[in-house]
């Protein structure tokens, strides 16, 4: 009996040290890194919070929300182009929505934040907390909800 629990003591401890395990600890890099002081620098307070520490900004807060000019809004952080205008609907929610962002340029990852799993989104260049991704969209489209707060986004108006 003794010898049957040290077999199964040595297997658990062996399956707990396993490379998958390991592998989803690495860290993802990013084509720009900054330490925490230069982004403190770069950023203001809010999008620091929102952008680098994955806050939330107050619903209805943003100007973005009623923005219905042409053009791109990009990363604040690293101005790197995320969502086009004519993407862009009124989702009710609070924040600026969308129903697709620039391909390639808006990573997908997990997150457990607060209690339960959804699809966070970040900035592929510089990892950037952007907001969710929600599959309650325009169903006449992708049927996608990206839900951006509007302190992590600048926008660029269409040049005519």
């Amino acid at each position: 009996m003794k010898n049957i629990f040290s077999l199964l003591t040595v297997l658990i401890l062996i399956s707990c040290s396993s490379k998958a395990q390991i592998a989803s600890k690495e860290k993802k890099t990013y084509t720009i890194e900054k330490t925490d002081a230069e982004w403190k620098n770069l950023l203001t307070a809010e999008q620091y919070n929102v952008l680098r520490e994955a806050g939330t900004e107050s619903p209805f807060s943003s100007s973005f929300n009623k923005n219905t000019a042409k053009g791109t809004y990009v990363c604040a952080a690293c101005k790197t182009p995320l969502y086009k205008s004519e993407h862009k609907y009124d989702s009710g929610s609070g924040w600026p929505s969308f129903d697709r962002p620039i391909k390639g340029n808006v990573e997908l990852d997990v997150d457990y934040k607060i209690g339960y799993k959804r699809t966070e989104l970040k900035c592929n260049t510089c990892g950037s907390h952007l907001g969710h991704s929600f599959d309650d969209g325009p169903q006449n489209t992708t049927g996608k909800r990206d839900c951006i707060n509007g302190v992590a986004l600048e926008f660029i108006p269409e040049k005519k």
